[in-house]
């Protein structure tokens, strides 16, 4: 069986967003729970050295729907500055970037493959193939930055789980 450009990249994100986004409500429903401002949890660091919740959520959202999309321009940067979103804001990110890629089709992501993406990080430049830039640089990225927003949520006392984590499994018919 051959494994799909799609397969390996949209398809895996989009397991993970919808994880971030059940998360996300299990957050916000702890702070309705408990009294807890779900604002406070927005600027939340794990440690003074690491960016804030926030960052991570727009993260998540750049390395999965701003992945795609700079395999198709051929070029990838850091985030722009999205705003100081709120809690709301967030989630609405989030669920903006799965809306995005639910809306693509396999045969769309598939064409990209044998392309070329080059990463623009100041003025250095890391020149990629689409399948080895999905892979190997957002794929990673993405993970990295979902469990940074889950474990600032557990340190906040929002009880998870790692099956909130997973998400939604794409078993055998």
């Amino acid at each position: 069986m051959a494994i799909s450009l799609y397969d390996v990249s949209v398809a895996s994100f989009l397991q993970v967003l919808g994880a971030v986004q059940g998360f996300l409500e299990k957050g916000l429903a702890h702070c309705k729970a408990t009294g807890l401002d779900p604002e406070t949890i927005v600027d939340m660091r794990l440690h003074d050295d690491m960016l804030p919740f926030r960052f991570q959520l727009v993260s998540v959202a750049h390395h999965s729907r701003g992945a795609i999309e700079g395999a198709k321009a051929g070029q990838f940067a850091p985030p722009g500055g999205v705003g100081d979103l709120d809690y709301a804001g967030l989630q609405q990110l989030v669920a903006d970037a799965r809306a995005a890629l639910q809306a693509l089709t396999p045969a769309e992501v598939n064409a990209l493959e044998g392309g070329d993406v080059i990463f623009h990080i100041g003025s250095r430049q890391m020149p990629f193939t689409v399948e080895n830039f999905l892979m190997s640089f957002s794929t990673p990225n993405l993970h990295f930055h979902a469990t940074t927003a889950y474990d600032i949520l557990r340190q906040a006392g929002v009880p998870l789980g790692k099956r909130d984590y997973m998400g939604q499994l794409r078993m055998k018919a």
